[in-house]
């Protein structure tokens, strides 16, 4: 006969005990706190974080790269980075029954549970810091352009951008309260709104203005060197431009998912909608942008329109409201990841004042570095290669090869081992040129001018 020891009850209390804190922590945790997101939610919040800083600086990139490359590079990259966004889609539930709600979760699976760890976070809280930085940068720009053309016949006096910087950041301390991605969905709405019609205004007005008279579309540089740089610093801007996936993963986490009817249905469809305005935006500016002004072309294309006065302010304010949207999109991931290591390592208690001082200590130190270093131009091309380049162009096929095993030489595998060797070369290139533009740039430069 065989005696059965009893159930540890005590055991079964534990792992219950366990679970429940589990979900309680999920359940405040930005990312995994609401799951009932709609299909259109993915539209917008994609447009809203890949639509930002970048579209602006597009015309000037192809003033560094002339018109056949530029336009290759571009056209490339809007296939290539819509078939990497499809990869993560797709690998965000491809283990039954779990869910990859975030990026390096997805990242400890393929590679293990710590090597995952090193080889994302880093590259993930680079771009996602470093492109909260740049849109503090372009929303103070953006104002004080709008304080100047208003200004523009009367006597103002003159304020230093570090001054519309912290204006600008003001609301952050604000809106970076809201719990998480589904809570931020009106901003994000108008935010998206708002990316549509800068670049409309952008492109329209550019085509009003007609081509100018001595245009010239010789490539910006004094020596052949200046302009192998430049064309290097140009790749890491169009990368920048192509910056979504770094949130993918944890803006799907926010739509339900069934057996049924998984999230990557909804998902996808959001991703086409937003790609298709994402062409819709990119490509007029561009093109229109540098066939106006040639290699004249500011790093921003609304400082070289500069009439009808009313009608560039107006769009510098739409710019203003689309980064206070793109910021939070972007922060909203950080804050998860300080929370997530707060609660789950150091032990600390899921409350308001947690959240509070946190968030605004983040806000304050990405308002710190860019009233430090405003170097619109050069923070681009220098994040976009050194960041955004591996999260968005070739991270996503190194995943994919290594779970899926396609076979060697077919179209599978060919296409990933493209992507790949294509976005280490922008990874490597694009920063050596954009350090050379910060130098430059930091020539000139004052501190808290």
């Amino acid at each position: 006969m065989v005696i059965q020891s009893p159930p540890n009850n005590h055991h079964i209390g534990n792992m219950d005990e366990n679970l429940k804190r589990q979900k309680e922590i999920d359940d405040w945790l930005p990312i995994t706190s609401a799951r009932n997101a709609k299909w259109w939610y993915s539209a917008f919040h994609n447009v809203t974080a890949m639509v930002g800083a970048g579209v602006l600086g597009l015309p000037f990139a192809l003033s560094q790269l002339g018109w056949g490359p530029g336009v290759a590079i571009l056209v490339i990259s809007w296939v290539m980075t819509l078939y990497t966004l499809w990869q993560m889609v797709e690998m965000h539930e491809m283990v039954p029954g779990k869910r990859f709600d975030r990026y390096h979760e997805l990242g400890q699976h393929v590679f293990g549970e710590k090597l995952g760890l090193w080889i994302v976070v880093p590259q993930q809280v680079i771009v996602e810091v470093g492109v909260d930085i740049v849109f503090l940068v372009t929303g103070g720009n953006s104002l004080k352009k709008v304080h100047d053309l208003i200004c523009a016949n009367k006597h103002c006096n003159k304020i230093k951008t570090t001054y519309f910087i912290m204006i600008f950041t003001s609301v952050h301390f604000v809106l970076s309260h809201l719990p998480n991605f589904n809570s931020i969905a009106g901003v994000s709405v108008a935010a998206a709104v708002m990316s549509l019609s800068y670049s409309t205004i952008a492109w329209a007005s550019s085509l009003h203005k007609g081509i100018q008279p001595d245009v010239s579309y010789a490539l910006i540089g004094q020596s052949d060197s200046a302009k192998v740089l430049n064309f290097f610093s140009a790749l890491g801007t169009v990368a920048f431009a192509y910056a979504g996936h770094n949130v993918v993963l944890e803006i799907q986490a926010t739509i339900p998912s069934t057996p049924e009817k998984p999230s990557k249905d909804a998902m996808w469809k959001g991703v086409v909608v937003a790609y298709i305005v994402v062409a819709l935006c990119y490509f007029p500016v561009s093109l229109i942008g540098y066939s106006v002004f040639g290699n004249v072309v500011s790093d921003d294309i609304l400082v070289s329109l500069e009439k009808p006065v009313w009608m560039i302010a107006m769009a510098n304010l739409f710019v203003v409201v689309h980064v206070i949207g793109s910021y939070q999109i972007y922060a909203m991931p950080v804050f998860d990841m300080i929370e997530t290591v707060l609660i789950k390592k150091l032990n600390f208690k899921p409350t308001w004042s947690l959240r509070f001082i946190t968030r605004n200590l983040y806000v304050a130190f990405t308002m710190f570095v860019a009233i430090t270093f405003p170097f619109f131009g050069g923070l681009l091309g220098f994040f976009g290669g050194f960041a955004f380049a591996p999260t968005t162009y070739f991270l996503p096929c190194i995943m994919w090869l290594s779970i899926y095993k396609p076979k060697r030489f077919s179209l599978s595998w060919t296409v990933n081992w493209i992507c790949i060797i294509l976005g280490v070369l922008i990874m490597v290139l694009s920063p050596i040129g954009a350090l050379r533009n910060i130098i430059l740039s930091a020539k000139n430069y004052s501190f808290y001018s």
